[in-house]
């Protein structure tokens, strides 16, 4: 380098004071940064008397950065990155770094992305422990000038969803009004930004007043609402001596929105959410007789909600910009013709929770995306990953190519064990394909597993990864073949279980549903005893066998692949190794051992080889506390305790009635254990109790 500026200890970083305050706490991010690399915490000064020969300069507002500032900022959310010459009266400063961008989310931008390519910092640092290279000085060209251009996905972000890892990890002080603490709620944001997202969804069933939404308008990003809490009401906690009835009763939910609305603080920039749902994650015409059975009244009846909600908020907000999530029926109803979605409002399609967009090649210019790379339906993922990143790029790609750009939330439930398709995800967003986004899958694997493990092991890693994507069984859930994602296994064998041993059995799958909606009866015969019913059970747990040994094949032989790679590994990213591939790996190679092994043990119950039954369940058994020991490999350093909050995807779940089992094999004469009725609201329970029992404001 012929002419360079050199950044060593002694660096100090300048921000102007009239900076916002998201800036400034991004800045001492920064500070951290450095710390990390150069081994002493850079000074934040305020004063150009305070700073050192060479500087880091950091603002958009401030005077001192005007006439540095690149002329090709213009758009929103660029930003740049240069070396510049300063002479500042009365200043020790000869050189200044600048970080500035377009405006303030831009110039936040630029802090995080120097610290990516410069100080060497995993934007997801957080979540893989990865820790930054020290070094004595850092070079950096003196005629350096790089411009940013803007996102490619207007608006991207993470949604908190079904947070029950997070919350039984980090339970916030009772009071801090919020189930995940605010410590671990600002590392979330610190990740959606370093990422270079703007908005955030911030939990499943919240209040506008909650305190981790006051904590994301700090760090300067735009909430976005669930879309099953249209202005933010939290519909979970309805009074339940209250109709819920739009067409009956309009009044009481408009009073509702606008108190919802009345909630939020001034300072938090929403982007707020329409649209009509039932009293949970599901249809609204499960509550109302009226529109039941009825797409045609059910699509008007919401498009006059969408309207009424926009003139709620715009009588508060006159510059107020929405969306609206075609999540289920939403996307049918529009299929249909029967949903209006009024031209100022953003239509977000939805995915099926596997990774494939559900708007049936009509997405349009100007559309976006609500998409997951976990998913709680009983089927999908929640403690492991599940889309491979072939299939993100694959379905965004052609919103990318659609130009349906506006909006992309992304489900990232308790983002550590999806952080790296997480991070696929949001390099799409921000940069599309190329070298600042998603270039292909393969090339993704390759530069994630050589940043994150080694240049030495990342061939070997790469091939894991993909073989990990190729490795579950498959079964018809609908219409759809789909994978076999880490709670399928478990709710499966629950089911099976229950199927095998109570009459008249009630059971749901995990839902989102409050604790007064009627769980749902499976499909079994009246009589699960009775001939008919057990030969169905017999028949089902047999078609579980099958695949489930037709897999296990792939999942012993991607094990050892695994384990003979971690040989090659970084020795200091071994732990985050046993975590992110591993543990992964063992989640779903024991799980599907387990079922096969339980679908066995309900085969044998049911044509009366009790003793091979209960062999067969202790066998499952040892398959979940297989699992146990991957976990508490995982559970390193800050980590301990991560999966305490398991309640959702339920594994201790699975052996507690597999235990109940053997034990009823045992004695087969012996008392049958009481229905079981499971909505999976138990663990909503546990993540939302800091609510206590307050309940929407409909006077």
């Amino acid at each position: 380098m012929e002419a360079a500026v050199v950044l060593d200890s002694k660096v100090a970083i300048l921000v102007g004071s009239e900076e916002p305050q998201p800036v400034q706490l991004a800045a001492q991010d920064l500070a951290g940064d450095c710390e990390k690399v150069l081994g002493r915490k850079p000074a934040i000064v305020h004063d150009v008397r305070d700073a050192a020969p060479v500087t880091i300069l950091i603002g958009f507002r401030s005077a001192l950065v005007h006439d540095l500032r690149p002329a090709e900022l213009s758009a929103p959310e660029s930003f740049s990155i240069s070396v510049s010459p300063v002479h500042w009266s009365g200043s020790p400063a000869s050189e200044a770094v600048l970080l500035t961008g377009a405006d303030m989310r831009g110039t936040i931008f630029a802090i995080y992305q120097f610290s990516q390519d410069y100080l060497g910092v995993d934007p997801v640092y957080y979540w893989t422990d990865h820790q930054p290279a020290r070094r004595s000085q850092i070079e950096l060209d003196a005629h350096l000038k790089k411009i940013f251009p803007p996102p490619r996905f207007a608006y991207r972000g993470f949604f908190i969803n079904d947070e029950d890892l997070l919350t039984g990890w980090a339970p916030a002080p009772r009071n801090e009004r919020t189930g995940i603490s605010l410590e671990a709620w600002n590392k979330i944001y610190e990740t959606i930004l370093r990422l270079k997202g703007n908005m955030v969804a911030p939990g499943t069933w919240i209040f506008p007043d909650d305190a981790q939404i006051q904590l994301a308008a700090r760090r300067g990003l735009i909430i976005t609402q669930h879309h099953a809490i249209p202005l933010g009401m939290n519909v979970a906690r309805w009074p339940k001596d209250v109709p819920y009835s739009y067409s009956a009763h309009p009044e009481i939910l408009e009073r509702a929105w606008r108190n919802a609305v009345n909630e939020y603080a001034p300072d938090v920039e929403v982007l707020w959410t329409v649209g009509l749902r039932g009293l949970s994650d599901v249809s609204y015409a499960a509550f109302d007789p009226s529109v039941r059975g009825n797409n045609e009244a059910l699509g008007h009846l919401i498009s006059k909600a969408i309207a009424d909600q926009m003139q709620i908020v715009r009588a508060k907000h006159p510059d107020a910009r929405f969306i609206t999530s075609l999540w289920q029926e939403g996307a049918r109803l529009v299929q249909q013709g029967y949903l209006s979605i009024p031209r100022e409002v953003g239509t977000v399609w939805a995915d099926d929770g596997y990774g494939y967009l559900q708007d049936n090649g009509e997405v349009q210019a100007g559309q976006g995306a609500y998409y997951h790379v976990a998913m709680m339906n009983g089927r999908a993922n929640q403690l492991t990953e599940m889309v491979p990143v072939e299939r993100i790029c694959s379905e965004l790609g052609r919103y990318l190519r659609a130009g349906a750009t506006h909006y992309m939330l992304l489900n990232t439930s308790d983002i550590r064990p999806v952080v790296m398709t997480t991070k696929a995800v949001m390099d799409l967003a921000w940069g599309g394909f190329g070298p600042s986004g998603v270039e292909s899958a393969d090339a993704f694997y390759r530069r994630w597993s050589e940043f994150e493990f080694g240049k030495r092991a990342a061939p070997q890693i790469a091939a894991v990864y993909k073989e990990y994507f190729e490795a579950p069984a498959h079964g018809t859930f609908g219409p759809n073949t789909r994978e076999y994602g880490d709670q399928y296994y478990h709710t499966q064998a629950r089911l099976l279980l229950l199927a095998s041993l109570i009459r008249d059995p009630l059971y749901s799958l995990p839902s989102q549903s409050p604790s007064w909606i009627v769980p749902r009866i499976l499909d079994f015969p009246p009589d699960p005893a009775g001939a008919a019913g057990r030969q169905r059970v017999y028949e089902m747990a047999g078609q579980e066998l099958q695949r489930c040994r037709e897999a296990q094949p792939r999942w012993d032989a991607l094990w050892s692949k695994a384990v003979a790679a971690e040989a090659a590994v970084l020795a200091e990213r071994r732990p985050f190794y046993e975590a992110e591939v591993l543990a992964m790996i063992a989640i779903n190679r024991e799980s599907n051992r387990m079922l096969g092994l339980t679908a066995q043990a309900v085969q044998q119950a049911i044509s009366g080889d009790q003793a091979g039954a209960r062999a067969s369940a202790e066998r499952a058994r040892e398959a979940i506390r297989e699992i146990h020991r991957a976990e508490a490999a995982a559970e390193y350093g800050k980590w301990k305790n991560w999966y305490r909050g398991d309640w959702l995807t339920g594994i201790n779940r699975t052996d507690e009635l597999l235990a109940s089992f053997c034990k009823i094999m045992q004695d087969p004469l012996g008392p049958l254990p009481p229905p079981v009725i499971w909505s999976g609201w138990e663990a909503y329970h546990h993540i939302m109790q800091y609510e206590g029992d307050r309940t929407v404001d409909v006077n």
